[in-house]
């Protein structure tokens, strides 16, 4: 992911090795990590049994965040493709009860924004 893409708040995508080693702590007993992405400070990640988001804090970065969304709770979600002018695709997730999304991502251009998709429509679609 470049410094640039990072700066503009577009997310790319984090090998599993890393997440896993970064991360092992907050999954559950048979939960995988399936795929995750990763801002300036902070990542998102899908597991096999829920959406994680870790919210780095602060300036000196000490507190952190994890919020735990399990995919029933998502009602529906949206991709938006990258255009030709527009060099980011973006993900909206709303959460139940809720009027606008609750979660907006946006993706450089090395990630392949079907597989996100894919990826959510498989646990939320269950």
């Amino acid at each position: 992911m470049g410094l640039f893409s990072a700066l503009m708040g577009n997310a790319g995508i984090v090998n599993n090795d890393q997440l896993n080693k970064d991360f092992h702590k907050l999954l559950t007993q048979g939960e995988e990590i399936e795929l995750g992405f990763k801002l300036l400070r902070d990542t998102f990640i899908f597991t096999s049994k829920r959406l994680i988001l870790v919210d780095i804090q602060g300036i000196t970065g000490s507190k952190t965040e994890y919020l735990s969304i399990s995919y029933k709770s998502i009602s529906r979600f949206s991709v938006e493709t990258a255009g030709t002018f527009d060099l980011d695709a973006e993900l909206k997730i709303w959460i139940s009860g809720e009027a606008q999304p609750s979660i907006r991502k946006k993706f450089n251009k090395s990630v392949n924004v079907f597989d996100v998709q894919n990826v959510l429509a498989f646990h939320v679609l269950k």
